[in-house]
């Protein structure tokens, strides 16, 4: 990127082994996802019989979300003076104990706000323990290796997404608090699965004393993932109300976000088996994509154009983020990674409040018009920024062509 440091991976911080760790590690990160899958469902199925209306499962999500945005940055800060792969299991340790919190406070009937208390106390750890987890991979492959990992990595994670609600609506028709327990049991895996990664150390005290600069590229890009959260929130949580509106129903919403969710693991495939970077008109596509992808979905007069809208959301899906996370990762210095992947999960979690807050608040039709709004800002941003790029580097090309071609010029005569 023009006008930017990019910082390469260090190669001696790469496992020599990576095979058996490497697949630990996409356990881990395929199981530390199922609580945030798992949480509509378990916490509608929690919250109605301790308030007599499955909607207050909302609130429960809306407090381990805000959670997650509050203490991402300052946790992950405080872990950087200890050994991250430790750390990193003793937050999956405590979101475990907040979940089963949750699991014995539903079984007593306890009062409706502790309950919503234990949820913000599952979240509060998520957004740095993932920054930790994601940031734990680049010590297991070396950089030629991170697009196929990180596109396993997001197939994984849709996997996930697709099973874990399922596992909860099954769990929750015996019992509520089954699907509480489940959640507490799968989503500790990565306490236990984690593999023991020697070059991952604690940061020495000159590193712990700087901080992460926030410069235009790096806002840049948590934008852009909290745009295309926001776009993949208003299809999966406004789900319910567009087959309503299209006289179907209630229980076809679900075809939308499994429309997104076939595509997006199609797409982490493509990614793992490609392994490349993709160029900056690709990523430009992809954006423009799911632009198209959510009008479709949002203005779309029939369910057969909703539910084309949502597969092209969905197939872009993993290759963005994907991308985010790579570009990101070349953006920090190595201590820092932690800490920009734990903001991109912040920037993810603030586009799913916003698209919350919007359906709430406001009809179907003006909170897809606002999202694609803002996914047309951000195309054009980042246009404007990958034009800017070429046309500087072509600039530079073009001088050093011409420098060549003076001093053979002036070489000439000299040979004569």
């Amino acid at each position: 990127m023009a006008g930017t440091t990019v910082h390469a991976p260090a190669p001696q911080s790469v496992a020599r082994s990576p095979r058996g760790p490497l697949l630990r590690w996409y356990v881990s990160y395929g199981s530390f996802a199922v609580p945030q899958a798992a949480a509509p469902i378990a916490f509608s199925l929690i919250a109605l019989p301790l308030t007599g209306d499955a909607a207050s499962g909302a609130a429960m999500m809306l407090a381990m979300t805000i959670a997650q945005v509050v203490g991402a940055v300052p946790i992950t800060r405080l872990g950087a003076r200890f050994s991250p792969i430790p750390f990193l299991r003793a937050l999956i340790g405590l979101r475990t104990l907040a979940l089963v919190g949750i699991a014995v406070l539903a079984a007593v009937h306890a009062p409706f706000p502790l309950v919503v208390v234990g949820a913000a106390l599952a979240g509060l750890v998520n957004g740095a323990a993932y920054g930790m987890l994601r940031a734990a991979l680049n010590h297991l492959v070396p950089a030629s290796r991170l697009p196929r990992s990180l596109g396993v990595a997001a197939t994984l994670n849709e996997v996930t997404f697709v099973s874990a609600p399922v596992i909860a609506a099954a769990l929750g028709s015996i019992s509520p608090q089954a699907a509480a327990w489940a959640m507490a049991i799968l989503g500790m895996g990565p306490m236990l699965l984690l593999p023991r990664i020697p070059t991952a150390t604690a940061t020495g005290p000159a590193q712990r004393g700087s901080r992460l600069k926030l410069t235009p590229m790096i806002v840049l890009w948590l934008v852009c993932g909290g745009a295309s959260a926001a776009s993949i929130a208003a299809i999966e949580i406004g789900a319910v109300s567009m087959a309503v509106s299209f006289g179907m129903p209630a229980a076809w919403g679900v075809l939308f976000p499994v429309a997104i969710c076939v595509t997006s693991i199609l797409g982490g495939i493509w990614v793992s088996v490609r392994n490349r970077v993709p160029r900056r008109r690709t990523v430009l596509g992809w954006l423009a994509v799911t632009a198209l992808g959510v009008a479709a979905v949002g203005f779309g007069s029939s369910v057969t154009a909703t539910v084309i809208g949502a597969l092209l959301v969905g197939a872009v899906l993993a290759p963005l983020a994907t991308y985010y996370s790579l570009v990101l990762d070349r953006l920090v210095a190595p201590e820092h990674r932690a800490e920009v992947f734990a903001q991109l999960r912040t920037a993810n979690a603030l586009g799913i409040i916003t698209s919350s807050a919007l359906l709430s608040l406001a009809t179907l039709q003006v909170t897809f018009a606002v999202v694609i709004g803002v996914m047309a800002a951000v195309l054009v941003v980042t246009g404007l920024v990958f034009t800017s790029a070429w046309v500087n580097a072509r600039r530079r090309r073009l001088a050093r062509e011409a420098a060549e071609q003076r001093a053979q010029e002036a070489l000439a005569p000299a040979r004569q």
